[in-house]
This record gives C-alpha cells, structure tokens and sequence, in this order.
C-alpha cells in the first residue's frame, strides 16, 4: 500500500489538463505510440470535437523511482463549471490533486472553486503553472497569484509545458514524495467506495470503485450496502487503457467489478460494496447529494419513444449521475420526462447524448428552474414547471432560488459586466483586485435569470476572458407571474415561463414575435398570443397562405368576385375549427436565443 498514489488532476476550463495526463502517461509508458492521440482518456466523439472533458476518466500507471516500483493511480477531471459534480466523485477517490494554471490566463474562477473542494477533502495540492512554452506567459506573475492563494511556498510550484513535455518528471517526483499513501487495513472487512459507472451491453454495467479497507477477490460474494444486493464478483481489475482484470485487489487501489448487473436502478453512486461472510460494520460516507440547477422537459418525437427514452436516461444516468428525471406529461407534447441538469451545457451534452448514443430524438422545452410556492393556507410547495403553479388566487408569495456569483475578469470589461448582472436583476456585493489588472466581482443574481444566455453574453462582452463560478445561497421573495403562450386561443403548456412582472411584457412581445417567424404558415390565420392571467399581453399574426379564387374571373360584375371570396372565407372558417398546429422543435429553442 505505502507505494500507491491516488491523484486527480483539477483546472478551470482550457488549462491543459487532458494534455498534462497524456504527457503523463507517455513518459510513463503506459499508452504505446500506436495508441496515443491527443485527449488520450477522452474516449467520447463528443469530448474530442469540443476539445472539452466531459466525464472524469481514471487510467493506472506504473513509474519506477529510486529502485522502487509505484502505482499511480491518475484521474482526469472535467473543468466546466456544469460538471463540477464529476470533479467532487473524483477527489472522494484521491489523497492528492495536481492544481493547474495556465500561465497566459492566471487563476480563474473554477480553479478557486475545485481548489476549495479538494482542501475541504483534506488532499495534498501539487500547483502546477503549464504552457509556459506559449509567448503570452507571464509566469512569474501566475506564481505570485498562487503564492496569494495557496499560501505556499514559491519552490513548491512547478512550472510545466504539457504540449512539449517538459516539467513532466518534477511533476511525477513530486506525486511519489509529496502526495501520501492511502490509510486503510488491508485485513480489516472489505469497504469499497463507488465512485462511477458504466453501461456495457454484453457485460452490464460495470462499477468503479476506490477500496478504503479489506480486499476483494474474484469470484466472492459482494453486496452492494445501500440497495442490499448481493452478486458474484465474476471479473474485478484495475483501469488501465483497456480494463485489465486481477485475481484480487487491495485496499488503497482503485478498480473495477463486473457482476452482470442488468438493472440501472441497482447502481448508486456512492454506495458502499462489502463482503457477505464479514461485512463491514457502517457504510461510507458517500458524496453530497446532487442538486440540480435548471430542469427542462425532455419527450420523444414519436410518443410511441417513451418507453426507450426511459430506459435511455436509465442508462445515461449511470455514467452521469448529475442527471435526475421525472415522468410528467403535456398537452402539447404528450409523455415524456422533467430532467434535472446542473447548467445549459449540461442539458446539450444530454441531449447530444441521448442522439448520439441511444438513437433518441427528443424535444427539449424551455429550461427554467425550481421555485418555492407558499398557499394562503402557510403550506409550501416546490414547482419545477409552469404548468404546475397553483391557481394565482391561491398563492400567498414565490420565492426563487439566488446563487452567490463570482466572476474574475480584466479591469478592461468591469463597466460592461456590472451593467449586464444589474440587468439580470443582480446586486454587487463586492469588487476586488486580485493583481494587476485582474479584479474579482461577486453578485448576488435569481438563478432565473442566468440560467439561458447570461454565460453566453459574459464570455462575448469580456471577450472571452471572464470566467464565472456560482453556488445557490438562498431563496428570496420575488414577484413572479406566469407567463402563457397562445397559439389560436389555445395555450401551449411547453412554452409557459415563470418571469419577473417587470420583464413579462417585453418578454411576451418578443416571444410572440420569435414564434411567428418560426411557425410555418398554415391555410388560415393564426393568432400568436402572450397572457399573463386573462389579459393578453402581446399578439402576433401568422396570415393564411391563399389561393388566388379570383383568378379566373375576368371582367363581369364584382358580385362574382365577391362570391368566390365569401365562399372561400367560409372555408378558411371551418378549416380553423378543426385543424391544429404543429410547433417546430427550433421554436423552443429559439426562446432561449431571444436577445
């Protein structure tokens, strides 16, 4: 055990993390020269087209030192805020973290937020400045932000270029020397942590695991604590490139075990496995529930879907357990499911998912977040969708969650970004610098309120530079009001929102406008409607294509002509009663481009 190291590897978004972990393994020779490619653990389309992680990856590798033989066991996580829930399984599963900055950058926002969970776990941090190869490095300055923020001492840091490899062995001594073995009683009863999943069709799902005690042999009897399952552990191994099966496992070690688990719902992450003849005396702690941040309704285009669009979010749920879902049902849409996501990217990486891997295309509507709805009775209820606020006679007063906002950005773009926070109805509560030119905004914002463009419009206003990190800090009283969608007097329950009584009006017109582009023309008029209650707030109208009746009539008296328009006219009307209207799926998307 004393020659295990547990580490992952955390950054903010576009710090060089992938590349640090394929340096890593190349100079440990753990992935030969016909395997290696750029984004080695990305083993997503996905993850590659984008140039971002999106699923942490574990990988063992061997490294020789000082005549002695280590196991490192390396996990590379994802940066963007929105799988902020991978970083946090993957430090449950760690006693170190290598910290990377980049040196053109500096310290950003989710390098203060994942340096903040890798502390409360305890973990050595190992900074390390990369890309100083790069002609826009300031290192020395990068240095004296980290100094700031870790209180270390400036000889600790190491300063790295992932591209050309070179810092890599400072990094891999300091791994051995600074990083502590795993605590734990290879001879005490087996407790395994379970830290991730995946769904293998030939195999089942086959769970990763970090042992904190005990072994575990192949071919014993498990069981799973919190479901109280038992199984036989057919396969258990360690994660190399490819998984890499052993006769048993000690404590300290990080694997797998494949039991031909055919039932999603029997795989809980966090859960403890343990041996059937000596099980452990209490569970692991497990990690902290997960939260969701922005929920949309997600149904299949054919609803005849709805079955394997379950079974499909079963599946995907097991590799990402940041996702939780609900059925719920639509007048417009029929069947489907109210998801959970943490972020907007989040919801496209689902979404992108669901097509790529499942053959499943869904319509998504539009994302809104959950709400605290308190009766005149003092009763409470949580609402997650429009559709299911109570009558408004009956509500006493909503409140709507607020997160606390940091955003780290350059002097240059203060101006901009203070003006679009307070117009997301946000408060400053404290500006900063943090060196030189760089300063530290934090706001209190509705979640509401950012939950569509506002990550979009920070990036365009501060050109790219302004990173942004939040938590939920409380619910706070807000006047809210729903707001409906009527397409021929008929409301459309997928494109109700909930919104500030200030912006429902601009937002109705804006909407009805949006839709009416969208909305291909039909054989009779359609009236495009925004309401708040009974009153109608904004309209629109989408004319009728028309066949030109007259057409034929040349000359003559103009009662002819009259004729064939009322006769027409009469027929337009009975078309209206009984036809209805398709809304396209870029319709809902489109309200969340409104600008």
């Amino acid at each position: 055990m004393k020659n295990i190291r547990n580490f992952c590897i955390i950054a903010h978004i576009d710090h060089g993390k992938s590349t640090l972990a394929d340096r890593l393994l190349e100079y440990t020779k753990t992935v030969g020269d016909k395997e290696m490619q750029n984004q080695v653990l990305d083993d997503m389309d996905l993850e590659r087209e984008r140039g971002i992680t999106i699923k942490s990856h574990a990988i063992q590798m061997d490294f020789a030192k000082g005549g002695e033989q280590f196991t490192l066991n390396l996990i590379d996580t994802p940066g963007h805020v929105d799988f902020s829930y991978e970083v946090s399984r993957s430090i449950a599963a760690c006693e170190g973290a290598l910290l990377v900055v980049d040196a053109t950058q500096g310290v950003q926002a989710q390098t203060i937020s994942n340096l903040y969970m890798a502390i409360e776990n305890s973990l050595e941090i190992i900074p390390v400045i990369n890309k100083i190869d790069m002609d826009s490095a300031h290192p020395d300055e990068v240095e004296d932000e980290i100094v700031e923020l870790l209180g270390c001492d400036p000889s600790d840091i190491i300063r790295a270029s992932a591209r050309t490899g070179e810092g890599i062995p400072q990094i891999l001594d300091a791994i051995v020397e600074r990083i502590p073995a795993p605590k734990g009683d290879p001879n005490a009863p087996l407790q395994a942590l379970i830290f991730d999943s995946v769904f293998n069709p030939f195999r089942g799902i086959i769970v990763y695991f970090k042992i904190i005690n005990g072994k575990i042999h192949k071919g014993e009897l498990v069981k799973f604590v919190n479901t109280g399952k038992e199984y036989n552990a057919d396969e258990v191994g360690v994660l190399k490139l490819k998984l890499s099966p052993r006769d048993e496992l000690q404590a300290g070690n990080v694997g797998y075990i494949i039991s031909g688990i055919k039932n999603s719902t029997e795989v809980r992450v966090g859960d403890t496995i343990t041996q059937v003849e000596t099980p452990c005396l209490k569970a692991i702690e497990g990690f902290q529930e997960v939260k969701p941040m922005v929920f949309a309704g997600v149904y299949p285009i054919d609803p005849e879907d709805f079955e394997n669009l379950r079974s499909s979010l079963e599946k995907l749920q097991l590799n990402d357990a940041a996702l939780t879902f609900t059925p719920e049902s639509s007048v417009a849409l029929g069947f489907g499911f109210r998801c959970g996501f943490l972020g907007l990217l989040h919801m496209e990486i689902v979404q992108e998912r669901l097509s790529r891997e499942f053959n499943m295309e869904v319509i998504t509507t539009v994302p809104n977040v959950s709400y605290k709805v308190y009766d005149k009775k003092g009763g409470m209820a949580e609402v997650h969708n429009p559709a299911g606020l109570p009558d408004p006679t009956l509500i006493e007063y909503i409140e709507e969650p607020y997160i606390h906002a940091s955003i780290i950005t350059l002097a240059d773009f203060m101006g901009p970004i203070i003006t679009l926070c307070l117009a997301k109805r946000g408060v400053l509560t404290k500006q900063e610098y943090i060196s030189g030119n760089r300063m530290e905004l934090s706001f209190d914002i509705p979640l509401g309120e950012i939950v569509i463009d506002f990550y979009d419009k920070l990036k365009s206003i501060s050109k790219g530079y302004a990173s942004f990190d939040y938590y939920i800090s409380s619910y706070r009283e807000s006047k809210l009001i729903k707001l409906d969608i009527l397409l021929n007097g008929q409301p459309v329950d997928a494109l109700s929102s909930l919104t500030h009584v200030d912006n429902a009006v601009t937002l109705g017109r804006r909407m009805c406008e949006k839709l009416k582009e969208l909305i291909p023309r039909q054989q009779y008029d359609i009236a495009v409607q925004a309401a708040i209650g009974s009153k109608i707030v904004a309209r629109e109208t989408i004319k009728q294509v028309r066949k030109d009746v007259t057409a034929k009539c040349y000359g003559g008296d103009v009662s002819r002509k009259r004729k064939l328009l009322e006769k027409q006219k009469a027929g337009k009307k009975r078309m209206k009663q009984i036809g209805t209207v398709q809304v396209p799926q870029k319709a809902f998307l489109a309200v969340l481009k409104l600008d």
